[in-house]
């Protein structure tokens, strides 16, 4: 969290140095860095703060770059983030908005961080009530899709296993955690990784019962 608070500050005063015309890089970055975050803050009113931030920080960087992935990406992120932290009735309002971000990713850049938004509207799919859009059917089929650029990601082999698991398919779930657990972590997402490694063991615990 210190790392990550020292990273925000650093992006932020480079972000407001440069004015009327905001820095793509800063912009997109300050939110990458605000969505760990709130995500990680001890209190719920400190997170959707930081999690505000982050969206303020994304529009900034698609204002800048609507060309680019990445303030779409993000802004996606910190949405989703927040959406969880109201819970689903309040939620639901942001449902929309991200997936648009998503689809626009996909269609700028379908490959973005090892297939982020595939993984992401793999997540979308499952976490959203079948009445407003939800399917496990296209969650699965997101995920996997997300796999096949980065066959190793521990986010996607956790929301997979989470979503099979959901379907009744438990040793289609083992399995998927089974790897995650045994893939090494990657390189500059070590504190996620490790995230997914403590949630993967306790789910799988769960399954072997």
């Amino acid at each position: 969290m210190a790392a990550a608070r020292q990273a925000a500050e650093i992006w932020s005063a480079r972000l407001e140095a440069s004015g009327g015309h905001p820095d793509f890089e800063s912009a997109w970055k300050l939110a990458r860095a605000t969505y760990w975050l709130g995500s990680h803050e001890d209190t719920a009113e400190a997170g959707r703060a930081a999690l505000q931030r982050g969206l303020d920080a994304a529009r900034a960087a698609i204002h800048t770059r609507p060309d680019r992935p990445e303030g779409h990406f993000w802004l996606a992120a910190n949405m989703g983030a927040l959406a969880e932290s109201f819970g689903l009735r309040m939620g639901l309002k942001y449902r929309g908005d991200i997936k648009r971000e998503l689809e626009t990713v996909l269609r700028l850049d379908p490959g973005f961080q090892q297939g982020s938004a595939d993984r992401a509207l793999g997540r979308w799919y499952f976490k959203v009530p079948g009445l407003f859009g939800g399917s496990n059917k296209k969650s699965e089929a997101y995920l996997r899709r997300s796999l096949t650029y980065d066959p190793a990601s521990h986010a996607s082999l956790y929301f997979l296993a989470e979503t099979l698991h959901d379907m009744g398919r438990d040793a289609d779930a083992r399995a998927a955690l089974e790897t995650l657990i045994a893939t090494p972590s990657h390189a500059g997402w070590e504190p996620e990784d490790r995230e997914f490694k403590a949630k993967a063991q306790r789910l799988l615990r769960e399954l072997r019962k």
